[in-house]
């Protein structure tokens, strides 16, 4: 085991401009151990410590419990941490962690693991893919492993059905590419309980959606790109990007990109635990330009979001919302 895959309890749904300033801090812990650390935001980091075993004597999980404490000392902030050989088994390792328990995937127990996982658990494989094998009876990874690798790429495709086939045996070709983290903010929509209806979910994403513009606004910046994560009651998860066709911090806009995204996963009856929103490639609002369209709708809507700023520095967050967010 030499990749950690460390998520940070941060508390980014109250103090989200906190959070964000706290990660950097964190990664820089991290960097202590080793310079191979790469950023997964907005709560989470890899960590290959191929090195540093042979540094500190120590095995990756013993350096993931040192890591946990310092956080705990430094920061204040409790972590899960997920050991593997790779960082694909790292990742679906840290799924079955819990604060001071590090779920470790030793090399010769990996098809064990995996086995009676459903496809979902692979990171990569969304909703489409997996229903697409589970309605052939590969719905698990041992069975997917266990398949001719013909008959997986004729469901899924040669390229895609090879990579599948070697990660459901345990073949883990992913590495650590060191990075800092990236220009952007983060909103997290949890549900009280894991939910069913498409109608919440895009309330959810106007809620998030109109976060992200009010606070864009009030930093005088712009984002070229939005980043929608979906967690589910299984506690895998779904992440779509998508690049704005011009930078914005109109929560209009923003509203209406996530929503594509969210329409595109084709969830229909999937179990949501929360949606994260993040607006990417974040820069100065004065140098951005958009568009002119002579529409007077979208002027009007502007000038309105203008005023509603004003009030909602005024008068706190909730004093001007979208009619959809106030029942």
């Amino acid at each position: 085991m030499t990749i950690l895959c460390v998520r940070f309890q941060l508390p980014s749904i109250h103090l989200p401009l906190t959070s964000e300033a706290a990660l950097p801090g964190l990664l820089g812990l991290l960097a202590e151990f080793t310079p191979v650390v790469e950023a997964l935001p907005p709560d989470g980091a890899l960590v290959d410590l191929r090195g540093a075993e042979r540094y500190f004597g120590r095995g990756a999980v013993e350096l993931a419990a040192v890591i946990r404490v310092r956080a705990l000392a430094f920061y204040g902030v409790d972590c899960v941490i997920g050991a593997g050989p790779g960082p694909m088994l790292a990742r679906i390792a840290l799924g079955d962690a819990r604060p001071g328990v590090t779920c470790a995937v030793p090399e010769d127990t990996v098809a064990e693991f995996l086995a009676e996982r459903p496809v979902s658990a692979l990171p990569g494989v969304g909703t489409a893919t997996a229903r697409t094998l589970c309605e052939y009876g590969l719905d698990t990874l041992g069975r997917v492993a266990a398949a001719p690798l013909s008959t997986v790429q004729r469901l899924v495709g040669a390229r895609a059905g090879r990579e599948l086939h070697e990660r459901a045996n345990g073949v883990d070709r992913g590495r650590v590419v060191p990075n800092a983290v990236s220009r952007s903010l983060a909103t997290e929509r949890p549900f009280t309980r894991d939910e069913l209806d498409p109608d919440r979910h895009r309330r959810a994403l106007l809620s998030a959606a109109e976060e992200l513009g009010t606070r864009l606004r009030a930093l005088d910046k712009v984002c070229g790109g939005l980043t929608l994560a979906v967690r589910y009651a299984d506690r895998s998860s779904t992440t779509r990007s998508r690049t704005l066709k011009e930078p914005t911090a109109h929560s209009a806009a923003l509203t209406g990109v996530a929503y594509d995204m969210y329409e595109a996963l084709g969830l229909q009856r999937a179990r949501v635990r929360s949606l994260t929103l993040r607006a990417e490639a974040l820069g100065p609002a004065e140098q951005a330009s958009y568009q002119l369209t002579f529409d007077p709708v979208d002027e009007k809507v502007r000038r309105i979001e203008e005023v509603a700023d004003r009030a909602r520095a005024k008068f706190g967050p909730r004093a001007v919302m979208p009619g959809a967010l106030a029942a």
